[in-house]
């Protein structure tokens, strides 16, 4: 085999690696499942051990229980900042709850509260991030100075979540997605949602995708207060239809690239509890991280 063949095959086994590393055994798998040993009388009337495949046990909403059906292990993004846009900080969001969950797998936060740095300012804070989460306000806050700082980290291979929610909170996220990502979610209308959504039995039908990194231990999930709907588009997956068949989350994971557009942050804050929003929230920014393409580097030797 040449050097030339051999330099691919070496290139996808490490990026393979240095995602094992960060990611648990249930990466990828919306029902996890655990091995088992139990003692079975056989007809002979012996006892024997048996190593048996079942559910692990499930917490109040039907989610498998326990950090070790998160996408990745606690603690393995010791060092990791995210940066946060936030501009939206009404009914009491102070971006707490997710500060807390994603905490677990050692990511910190920085964050701009109802403003946009300038954007020299936000290009040096991004040069110490793994990724940025952009939260819509009632106005626009971002200019086209603010867009290509943004661009050129995404271009990095750096992820870039971007969230809205009913009109007018879509301002900055349809900036954003549109330039990034050319899809875009509805800027004048919404869907009531305050539903659970289960695991999707066909395409384009309720429920979150099955057996996605995104969707790690994840069957059931709230979908959001009022939502707002991603148009369709040629460029995203899908990653949550609501309970009304309207898309709500989709993701972008193209020429290691890695980005989430979504019309519901009211999940951020309004009944966490619910249904697996902490383990969604943990898992995004871990597949965000991008750990295929980056390992375990600290973000401020990436760049």
């Amino acid at each position: 085999m040449t050097l030339a063949r051999i330099a691919p095959l070496v290139l996808v086994a490490a990026a393979v690696s240095n995602a094992a590393a960060q990611y648990t055994p249930a990466a990828g798998q919306s029902a996890p499942m655990v091995r088992a040993k139990k003692s079975v009388r056989g007809s002979d009337g012996r006892v024997q051990e048996q190593t048996v495949v079942e559910s692990p046990p499930r917490d109040a909403h039907g989610n498998a229980q326990g950090h070790q059906y998160d996408l990745a292990v606690d603690g393995a993004f010791e060092g990791e900042t995210v940066a946060v846009l936030h501009f939206y900080t009404g009914g009491g969001f102070d971006f707490a709850l997710p500060k807390a969950a994603i905490r677990e797998k050692g990511f910190s936060v920085f964050r701009w509260i109802n403003e946009a740095p300038p954007p020299e300012e936000l290009e040096r804070a991004l040069a110490k991030s793994s990724q940025l989460w952009i939260i819509s306000g009632e106005t626009r806050h971002l200019n086209d100075k603010h867009l290509a700082v943004i661009k050129r980290f995404f271009d990095a291979g750096h992820g870039v979540y971007i969230w809205g929610d009913n009109p007018p909170y879509t301002g900055d996220a349809n900036f954003v997605g549109q330039a990034l990502l050319g899809a875009t979610m509805t800027p004048d209308s919404y869907v009531q949602g305050e539903q659970v959504v289960g695991v999707q039995e066909a395409p384009g039908k309720p429920g979150v995708r099955r057996n996605h990194l995104l969707t790690t231990g994840l069957e059931h999930l709230y979908e959001g207060h009022t939502v707002a709907t991603i148009l369709p588009n040629q460029t995203l997956e899908s990653l949550i239809y609501g309970s009304a068949g309207n898309l709500i989350a989709a993701s972008y994971d193209r020429g290691g690239k890695r980005a989430i557009l979504d019309g519901g942050f009211t999940r951020l804050y309004l009944k966490w509890d619910t249904a697996g929003t902490a383990r969604y929230v943990k898992n995004a920014a871990a597949w965000l991280a991008n750990a295929e393409r980056f390992g375990a580097a600290a973000s401020s030797s990436r760049r």
